[in-house]
């Protein structure tokens, strides 16, 4: 449960002392694999840890590690190892648009807070996609809201709370939307790569 709360979450990784940069790492990476940790509060906590541009890189590091093993793993081991590991309602939303969106329509469903993003890097591992187009893509996708997020974390580290809570509001929202619009914003980012 501490993984839902950002000062639970904090004090544990800085118990870890000059290898908390490497444990957040290796969470942020977990966040990914075993969905559903929420990455946003994990990048919420890195802002809050090791201020906005370490912070940033940590945390894209470890989205970015996550997202290569996913995709690597679907690739191995094959639709059935998929299917196992994400809830089969999410595979049957999600599986013939990650098939036909292609790599812009990719970048335009990550780039929003609240979809299923881990789900679709698993996903994507069953396509064609070169790796290297679908690690660019995801890095691509996911700075903007990983940026904000940690930006959050900093400011609230460093007592600018207006500022903080404005922005955790923000990501909170788009987020929110995202969440609420997954089937709507599928079928527009569909309709925009046809």
């Amino acid at each position: 449960p501490f993984f839902f709360d950002p000062d639970e979450l904090r004090l544990w990784v800085n118990q870890f002392g000059a290898l908390a940069p490497v444990v957040f790492v290796l969470l942020q990476t977990a966040q990914v694999i075993f969905a559903p940790i929420p990455g946003q509060i994990v990048a919420l906590v890195a802002g809050y840890l090791f201020g906005p541009v370490a912070g940033t890189v940590y945390s894209l590091t470890g989205v970015l590690i996550g997202s290569a093993i996913a995709f690597l793993l679907a690739r191995r081991y094959g639709r059935a190892f998929v299917e196992s590991m994400i809830h089969e309602d999410a595979v049957s939303r999600f599986d013939s648009f990650v098939d036909t969106v292609g790599i812009p329509g990719l970048i335009a469903f990550v780039v929003v807070p609240g979809l299923p993003d881990d789900v679709v890097c698993f996903l994507s591992g069953l396509t064609k996609w070169r790796f290297r187009t679908f690690m660019t893509a995801i890095a691509v996708a996911r700075l903007p809201a990983y940026v904000l997020t940690v930006y959050a974390g900093g400011e609230l580290a460093s007592e600018r709370f207006m500022n903080g809570v404005f922005l955790v509001a923000v990501v909170i929202a788009v987020s929110a939307v995202g969440y609420y619009n997954q089937e709507k914003i599928r079928d527009y980012v569909g309709k925009l790569e046809k």
